[in-house]
């Protein structure tokens, strides 16, 4: 059953665009498009948006539940989760971008290049490389996550340093245009959906990564979170490969 409203979803990004003077609909330099549909999204009631506390500004706080929405870089949510965490329940919401087409822009006049789809698939195992920047706070009982996967329009500014200028060039905004699916983690054991279901223990990194159908450098970043996180344990090696396997608590 779908966890996720794409109507509510629709009506959040309806109302940013609105707000929007940029005749692209782009999000303007204080707030991207992504988080601020997102946030409208998760709680409509903008009187909960951007609320003081212990601090810091929370993205939502409902009175008895703060939400962040995270784009990236959680090196940055490791202060607030140290002041709300002991008081409040803490949700993050990482949006992950699932399918994703590229659109180059002009720097100086905003023309912009026909829309490319990036051949990269996104997934919930594409947050791993972030959770690892927090690994300290995932067992806390008052810390939960939802990871929507978004179709979306990634606008990018072809000022990079290669002859096409597309190498190092830096990302303007984010369009989103549909939700296809939500992951929630209500507490640390729900990590453990995500251990392929035919997956034969113990397994290795190769193993895994084939299971879930992702790479092995995601699958490099997952196994190590989830044996921090005690889910799974290490259970010896098969030549040079570390076997894992789910911890016999959860069996």
């Amino acid at each position: 059953m779908e966890t996720w409203n794409q109507e509510a979803f629709e009506q959040a990004k309806h109302k940013v665009l609105l707000k929007q003077n940029d005749p692209h609909g782009f999000g303007t330099l204080q707030e991207k498009t992504v988080h601020a549909v997102m946030k409208l999204y998760y709680e409509p009631d903008e009187d909960y948006h951007e609320v003081p506390i212990e601090g810091y500004i929370a993205d939502i706080y409902t009175g008895k539940r703060i939400i962040e929405i995270q784009n990236g870089n959680f090196n940055k949510l490791r202060p607030k989760l140290e002041a709300y965490l002991p008081l409040y329940p803490v949700t993050v919401v990482y949006p992950i971008p699932h399918h994703k087409w590229l659109i180059w822009m002009e720097e100086k006049t905003g023309a912009l290049s026909k829309r490319h789809k990036s051949p990269v698939t996104g997934n919930v195992y594409h947050a791993f490389p972030e959770l690892y920047k927090i690994k300290q706070f995932l067992l806390h009982p008052n810390l939960s996550f939802a990871f929507p996967l978004l179709d979306l329009d990634e606008y990018r500014l072809l000022d990079g340093w290669s002859k096409n200028r597309k190498r190092g060039s830096h990302r303007y905004d984010r369009m989103p245009l549909t939700i296809f699916d939500e992951i929630r983690i209500e507490c640390a054991e729900d990590f453990l959906q995500l251990v392929p279901y035919e997956l034969e223990e113990p397994f290795t990194v190769k193993e895994f990564a084939q299971a879930a159908k992702i790479t092995r450098d995601l699958s490099s970043a997952t196994l190590p979170l989830l044996t921090y996180m005690q889910l799974l344990t290490r259970a010896g090696k098969r030549g040079r490969e570390y076997l894992y396997e789910v911890d016999e608590k959860y069996r």
